[in-house]
C-alpha cells in the first residue's frame, strides 16, 4: 500500500501522483515550455533585424548651424539623402510672401503655416512635379517669375514661401519637420 503524497504505481506499471498527473506530463510540460521559449527568442531575433541600423539612424536627423547666414543668404543642407534649402529670408521677401497669401495659389496655403519664424525657411529642395532640385539658392541662380525657386525641367516657379505659382508642379514644395534648438540652431528630422 502506497503512503499518502507518494507516487502509487498503477496495474500498468507507471507511477501516478495523488493529484493524477505522471512524469511524462511534467516532461510535456516542460519540452513545450522550452520549445515555446526558444521560438520566441528565434523571433525576436528576427524581427530585431528589421530595425534600422545606427548609420541610418545617424541620417534620421541634421543640426545646422545658422550662425553665418545673413539675410538674403540661403544654404543647401542634406537631409535623408535630399536637399534641404535654408533661407535667412530679409524683411521684403518676408513682407513679399504675407502678401502673396490672397493671390490665388494652386496649392493655396499662408506663409504663416510653412515657417516657425518669419525670417528662416526650410523647405525640402526637391521640385513636386518630377523631383528636380530647383535653382535659385545661389545668388546667381534664376528664381523664376516670383522670387523665390525655378525649376528649368518643366518651368515651375516657386515663391518666396516655396509654393507653386506657375508651371506643372501640383503642389509646394514640401516643409520638413524641423525645430529650433536654440537662436541659431535648427534640427531636421
Amino acid at each position: 500500500m502506497a503512503q499518502s503524497g507518494s507516487p502509487a504505481v498503477s496495474a500498468d506499471g507507471t507511477r501516478k501522483h495523488p493529484d493524477g498527473s505522471t512524469r511524462r506530463d511534467f516532461l510535456y510540460l516542460a519540452t513545450t515550455a522550452f520549445g515555446a521559449t526558444g521560438a520566441a527568442l528565434t523571433g525576436w531575433a528576427f524581427i530585431d533585424s528589421m530595425n534600422p541600423s545606427a548609420d541610418v539612424l545617424a541620417l534620421a536627423s541634421t543640426e545646422v548651424n545658422l550662425a553665418a547666414v545673413q539675410p538674403g543668404m540661403a544654404i543647401t543642407v542634406t537631409w535623408r539623402g535630399k536637399p534641404v534649402f535654408v533661407r535667412s529670408r530679409t524683411p521684403e521677401e518676408i513682407a513679399k510672401a504675407k502678401e502673396d497669401d490672397t493671390a490665388g495659389l494652386p496649392d493655396p496655403q499662408p506663409d504663416a503655416k510653412r515657417v516657425q519664424k518669419p525670417e528662416w525657411l526650410v523647405l525640402l529642395g526637391v521640385c513636386t512635379h518630377l523631383g528636380c532640385v530647383p535653382l535659385g539658392q545661389k545668388p546667381t541662380d534664376a528664381r523664376g517669375d516670383y522670387g523665390g525657386w525655378f525649376c528649368p525641367c518643366h518651368g515651375s516657379h516657386y515663391d518666396t514661401s516655396g509654393r507653386i505659382r506657375k508651371g506643372p508642379a501640383p503642389k509646394n514644395l514640401e516643409v520638413p519637420p524641423y525645430a529650433f534648438t536654440n537662436d541659431k540652431t535648427i534640427k531636421i528630422g
